[in-house]
């Protein structure tokens, strides 16, 4: 007997996402991880599962608030077949969490009552399958939650004929999860040792805490976030997914991964080597991003050096892509250095002796590595954009 499921795991609704400023941008981003329940519900439907398993951190905090927690109960209510969730370090399962609330168990009542929020260790029975919950009680567990699945009574009763799914969240020995400046959180005590899961007991284990897909053994895999919502961690780092897995008593998994991800999360790095490379620089964008706007976001880390006019003329592209961008997370390190046109123009000038003798003072200033570089720079920008107004 097999059986076809949905491994899916940090959503985590209602992530603050308190690096982008603009409110109404924030609310885009927020809002997308409730959208990419309804893209779920699609990959469901198409590949005919008969049900979806969330790994952990299906809200990120045990104090969602209730418009959140209504939104959710709605769209997963919407899925139309059974949903089984553990509490992750996001929204873990301890007294008087979340999961305990009473506008919680209403809408959940209301609107959900295919979901299913596991927070007992013990095993449940479905159709073709058994599923063996590892629940997180506190955000930080010092002890491995898979432990009673080494317990002689684990399998008891278990009929021998059905799948057996074991859920849980936080870091394996083999992967562990990270941080950065968007999640300081970090659950390296929330450690997993599947070495120690009996060997042929279990068919497959459905993981959350690592935000990106990833195998971990033959039967193991992080689903990875649905939506991403980080900036990328590196080579190997594959978020915007969820898996269907078919799996069977004593069988391999067969693991298809399904993105399910819109927006973009970028990074780019670019030297200016000289003016010329400006337009260079804006292929890298268009290759990004194209003519997108609201769809994008950009860690962008910006070296080397500009002449002034050039420099203006980043400064209004990097004025373009703040609007069109849900987030630019810019760090800029260009230099402005004026060409000797630039300099001859501003410092040559006999009829306008005053403007002369302050861009030479500029220009001293700008070249130095002191306090003053930096809005010596910037006046001399203006000044000659000032100048060449005509």
């Amino acid at each position: 007997m097999t059986t076809r499921f949905l491994h899916t795991a940090d959503w985590q609704l209602g992530k603050p996402f308190a690096g982008i400023d603009d409110p109404q941008k924030r609310a885009l981003i927020q809002q997308e991880r409730i959208q990419v329940i309804r893209r779920i519900g699609d990959v469901a439907r198409t590949h005919q599962v008969e049900f979806v398993v969330v790994a952990g951190d299906l809200f990120d905090s045990s104090t969602a608030s209730k418009a959140t927690v209504a939104a959710a109960c709605s769209a997963i209510g919407q899925l139309g077949i059974p949903v089984l969730a553990i509490p992750g370090n996001h929204d873990h399962g301890g007294p008087g969490g979340l999961w305990d609330q009473g506008f919680f168990q209403r809408e959940h009542a209301s609107l959900a009552p295919n979901l299913r929020i596991l927070l007992k260790p013990e095993p449940v029975e479905l159709d073709s399958s058994w599923i063996f919950p590892c629940p997180l009680l506190r955000r930080a567990e010092s002890t491995d939650t898979t432990a009673w699945l080494r317990l002689p009574d684990a399998l008891a009763g278990c009929s021998s004929d059905k799948a057996r799914i074991v859920l849980a969240h936080g870091s394996t020995q083999e992967f562990t999860s990270q941080s950065d400046d968007d999640d300081s959180d970090s659950t390296a005590t929330n450690l997993i040792d599947l070495s120690r899961l009996p060997d042929g007991a279990f068919d497959y284990v459905a993981l959350g805490d690592w935000h990106g897909t990833k195998q971990v053994t033959p039967a193991a895999w992080f689903s990875g976030t649905p939506e991403l919502d980080r900036f990328p961690k590196g080579e190997g780092h594959d978020p915007g997914n969820v898996l269907v897995v078919v799996a069977g008593r004593g069988q391999t998994p067969t693991v298809t991964s399904v993105h399910t991800g819109r927006f973009g999360w970028h990074e780019l790095s670019f030297d200016f080597a000289e003016d010329s490379t400006l337009g260079l620089f804006r292929e890298r964008i268009d290759g990004l991003i194209g003519q997108r706007a609201n769809e994008d976001l950009v860690r962008l880390e910006l070296t080397g050096s500009l002449g002034v006019e050039a420099a203006g003329h980043l400064e209004q592209a990097l004025e373009s892509l703040q609007a069109r961008l849900l987030r630019l997370k810019l760090t800029n390190q260009v230099v402005v250095a004026p060409t000797a046109d630039e300099i001859q123009a501003l410092t040559q000038r006999p009829s306008d002796p005053l403007t002369a003798r302050v861009a030479s003072q500029l220009v001293t200033l700008a070249s130095g590595t002191d306090e003053t570089a930096a809005p010596a720079r910037i006046a001399l920008r203006e000044l000659y954009a000032a100048c060449n107004q005509h």
